[in-house]
């Protein structure tokens, strides 16, 4: 029977390293990566060597050994994965029990048939159908929940591939094996068909609840860019109407210029000509930058932070087409700005400002925040940002800040250094 589970084990821990890494965005090179699973392959069957082969009869050494090949299936997933956090252990506890339907299925056919061949290629076939089918069905919607940042709550559900784990061990393999109990076949077949529906309803409710997050902040977003057009569009009817006026009157400048001509009053003149451009500046729309939608955003929280009486010190260079979605970098900046307002909108005069400096070319993305704090700010360890303690929907714009980092592989950090909050975000295209 030994070469039967060592075989059995085996394509499971093959099926193991492979679920493991389709479902996860690599940290290295495909080579690399493709060498470490196979590492961690090989490390665990050599361990089943030492509970099924040289101790079978030790239920200490089953134990001890069970854990230590749950260490470096757990590592291998964290070690090679681009993000480190929750997600990923969930995604690698569940990936340990997947695999052990195809073993659970070869236990069950041994002991109905006998026959070990056609219990190892069913191992086989169910473990290869099984990944299909989650590789087609739940891939993509796992890899969103994978990439979104939003990790409140994660932790918890990684208590659920644990039960289920601890469960199906103790009914199916210690400290007495399926083949000891068969009257525990159906138990265990009710468990995994438990286990398989509790996952995809999990995983839909998750992407409900993300699409749900996601609209969210694209209705703030959205709100913004109509509240700026609106305000642009005030903006240059006023300017229209006072220039026309303007105009209306040029004659009469004109009039009295020459007239003060022929009477040699130059410092008059002067006088004329400086209310003329102090009319034509006062009503001049102000533009930002050449993208219309940034722009306008742009001058949407310039003017809330203007109404606070704060100083905004812009330095902006951004092109009218840029490599980047422009929603998506105008979803960035508004919440900087949002976030960088709600922090000194409250302080006294000289400390009530804002430094911001955004530069989007072909070439790259810099943007840099800089303004001063007195509460002490909480740094979330998973993603070294700020960290919002308020609960329920507060931090989702930092959230969404990471994301969009991660997503066009750029880098951000931010530090605290002399009452001055500074967060930078850099990508090269």
């Amino acid at each position: 029977m030994d070469y039967f589970d060592n075989i059995s084990y085996s394509i499971s821990h093959l099926f193991l390293m492979l679920f493991i890494y389709l479902f996860i965005t690599h940290r290295y090179s495909k080579a690399m990566t493709r060498l470490i699973c196979v590492s961690s392959g090989l490390l665990l069957n050599a361990t089943d060597v030492l509970k099924l082969n040289i101790f079978p009869d030790s239920g200490l050494c089953y134990f001890f050994i069970t854990i230590i090949q749950i260490l470096i299936t757990q590592s291998t997933g964290i070690l090679i994965s681009r993000k480190r956090n929750s997600k990923v252990l969930f995604m690698g506890l569940s990936a340990s029990n997947y695999t052990l339907i195809g073993s659970v299925a070869a236990c069950i056919l041994m002991i109905k048939t006998g026959n070990p061949a056609l219990a190892l290629a069913t191992n086989f076939l169910v473990h290869a159908a099984l990944l299909y089918m989650l590789y087609k069905g739940l891939r993509d919607t796992w890899l969103k929940q994978y990439e979104n940042e939003y990790t409140k709550g994660w932790w918890e559900l990684c208590l659920i591939p644990v039960f289920f784990y601890c469960s199906f061990c103790f009914m199916a393999f210690f400290p007495y094996s399926i083949y000891d109990n068969p009257q525990n076949i159906l138990g265990v077949v009710c468990m995994l068909f438990t286990m398989c529906v509790s996952y995809v309803v999990a995983l839909r409710y998750l992407e409900s609840d993300s699409t749900r997050k996601g609209i969210y902040l694209k209705n703030v977003l959205f709100e913004s860019y109509i509240k700026g057009l609106e305000n642009q569009y005030y903006l240059v009817e006023q300017s229209e109407k006072k220039l026309k006026i303007l105009r209306h009157d040029m004659r009469h400048y004109t009039s009295m210029v020459h007239l003060l001509l022929k009477q040699g009053e130059y410092e008059e003149i002067d006088r004329i000509i400086s209310h003329i451009n102090d009319v034509i500046d006062e009503n001049k729309v102000v533009k930002y930058c050449h993208n219309l939608i940034i722009n306008t955003i742009l001058t949407e929280m310039i003017e809330r932070a203007i109404s606070f009486g704060i100083d905004v010190q812009p330095d902006l260079h951004i092109s009218e087409k840029i490599p980047v979605n422009n929603y998506e970098l105008t979803a960035v900046i508004a919440n900087l700005f949002e976030n960088a307002i709600f922090c000194v909108k409250d302080f006294e005069r000289p400390h009530r400002y804002i430094k911001a400096k955004i530069h989007c070319t072909a070439e790259h993305l810099l943007i840099q925040m800089e303004n001063k704090y007195q509460e002490e700010i909480t740094f979330d360890p998973a993603t070294g940002l700020p960290k919002s303690l308020k609960g329920g929907n507060h931090g989702l714009g930092m959230q969404s800040v990471h994301a969009f980092s991660d997503k066009i592989n750029g880098s951000i950090d931010c530090f605290c250094k002399d009452g001055m909050f500074c967060i930078m975000l850099f990508a090269k295209f």
